[in-house]
């Protein structure tokens, strides 16, 4: 997505996952990456990195002195990674609405609100009908990404 809509032509380097990439980056072997918060945060405060942008529509509190990408110079950028809970289709109304209720309860604890902050994790609070369209929307979206970048499954 940055690619299209900067038209800056960088080399898309395929990693088995964040760390590895983050190790090649820290060694000097790549020049950057699109990292979350929780990978490259230890490594900003140590000061081996250096946050450009983070790819959120606001500013992350643990890194509030570095821009949003849109910020920066790419206006409506938005690329975050997300975690969400899913049943089987068909899961009673009920079940559903308890373990909304439930797993709600647990992240709104000061608890794990102090933890996920401190990792620079925010916390999106929707219900299902709410998520199920946020799904489709980032589904979409990373579709379009697939189809004018001419991505190709390997």
């Amino acid at each position: 997505m940055f690619k299209l809509m900067t038209g800056v032509d960088m080399l898309h380097v395929p990693f088995k996952g964040g760390g590895p990439a983050m190790i090649d980056v820290l060694g000097g072997h790549t020049k950057a990456v699109f990292a979350t918060t929780i990978t490259a945060l230890p490594h900003v405060r140590s000061g081996k990195l250096r946050a450009l942008g983070v790819g959120g529509r606001e500013r992350r509190a643990v890194l509030a002195e570095v821009p949003t990408i849109a910020e920066a110079g790419v206006p409506g950028y938005e690329a975050v990674n997300w975690i969400g809970i899913v049943a089987p289709a068909g899961t009673p109304a009920p079940i559903v609405a308890r373990l909304h209720d439930e797993i709600s309860t647990i992240l709104g604890s000061p608890e794990v609100e102090k933890e996920f902050a401190a990792e620079g994790v925010e916390i999106m609070r929707m219900n299902s009908a709410e998520f199920g369209g946020f799904m489709v929307s980032e589904m979409d979206k990373w579709g379009r990404v697939v189809k004018e970048g001419g991505i190709k499954a390997e």
